[in-house]
C-alpha cells in the first residue's frame, strides 16, 4: 500500500486539487444571495425602457419593459435587485436604482386611488403612463385624481381603433358619431363630457402637445370631470393614436 501511494503521489495530489476546485466552483455557482424584506411595498419607475428580468442580474432574460412613472409592487430585494409585480401581474426583478420607493403614508393619502386603478383595471403600460402624467398635473393644481371608468375606457378604445383603422383624425366618427353619442349609445350617463385626441410617436409628446393647447389643457385641469377613459393604439400615420374621454357625474 505504501509503495502504491509513493508511486502514485502525483496522481493523487492532482486528483485532490481538481476535487477542491470543483467543490469551490460548485459552491460559488450555486450560492444564493440573501433575500431581504423591505419597509415599503410600492415603487415608481424613474426611467424609460427598464428591463424586468427573470432573476437578479443582467444575465437573466427580460420579461418585459417598464416605463417611467409606472407603479410596481415591491415584495423584497435580492442584492441590488427588487422583486416586483407590475400592473399586468407579471413578477420579476429590477435594479433598485431605477425604482423610487413610495412611502406608505404618502401612498395612503395621495396615490392610493391611482395605484388601485392601475392594478384593478386593464390599462396598458402606455395608458397607465398617460394617466400618471395627467393626475400628476392635476395634483400640482390641487385637483383630485381622475378615476378610470371601465365603460368609458372601452368607448375610448373603440374610438382610438376607429381612428387608426379608418385613417381620419376628428372628434366626429363617420362610424359612431360624436363622443357624446358614443357615450349615450353605450349606456354611459354623465353631466359633463369631453374628449382629447392626439397623434404622436410617444405618450410624453402627446401629453406635452395637449398641455400646450388651451382647449386640451382645460379638459385635463377641469374640476367638472372626475372619471376618464384612456386608449392608446398603434397608427401607421402617427406612430400612436391617443384618445382620452372625460366625464363628470
Amino acid at each position: 500500500m505504501k509503495d502504491f501511494l509513493l508511486k502514485n503521489k502525483l496522481v493523487i495530489l492532482l486528483t485532490f486539487i481538481i476535487l477542491v476546485l470543483l467543490i469551490s466552483i460548485f459552491t460559488k455557482s450555486f450560492g444564493m444571495e440573501k433575500y431581504e424584506k423591505v419597509e415599503y411595498s410600492l415603487g415608481i419607475v424613474n426611467t424609460d425602457y427598464l428591463n424586468m428580468r427573470t432573476g437578479s442580474g443582467i444575465n437573466f432574460n427580460s420579461i418585459t419593459l417598464l416605463n417611467k412613472n409606472e407603479y410596481v409592487r415591491i415584495f423584497g430585494k435580492i442584492g441590488e435587485w427588487y422583486v416586483v409585480q407590475n400592473e399586468k401581474n407579471q413578477v420579476g426583478t429590477v435594479n433598485m436604482k431605477y425604482i423610487n420607493p413610495v412611502e406608505e403614508e404618502k401612498a395612503a393619502t395621495t396615490n392610493t386611488e391611482t395605484i388601485e386603478n392601475l392594478y384593478n383595471s386593464n390599462l396598458t403600460a402606455e395608458e397607465s403612463e398617460l394617466l400618471n402624467l395627467i393626475n400628476n398635473e392635476r395634483s400640482k393644481n390641487k385637483l383630485p385624481n381622475l378615476e378610470i371608468d371601465e365603460s368609458v375606457q372601452n368607448v375610448a378604445r373603440l374610438k382610438a381603433k376607429d381612428l387608426a383603422e379608418n385613417s381620419y383624425f376628428s372628434h366626429i366618427s363617420p362610424t359612431y358619431g360624436t363622443p357624446f353619442e358614443m357615450l349615450r349609445n353605450n349606456q354611459i350617463s354623465y353631466k359633463t363630457a369631453s374628449e382629447n385626441i392626439a397623434g404622436n410617436s410617444n405618450i410624453s409628446g402627446a401629453f406635452e402637445s395637449w398641455m400646450n393647447s388651451e382647449s386640451h389643457k382645460n379638459n385635463i385641469l377641469s374640476n367638472t370631470y372626475n372619471y376618464t377613459g384612456i386608449a392608446v393604439v398603434d397608427s401607421i400615420a402617427y406612430g400612436k393614436i391617443i384618445v382620452q374621454l372625460f366625464i363628470g357625474r
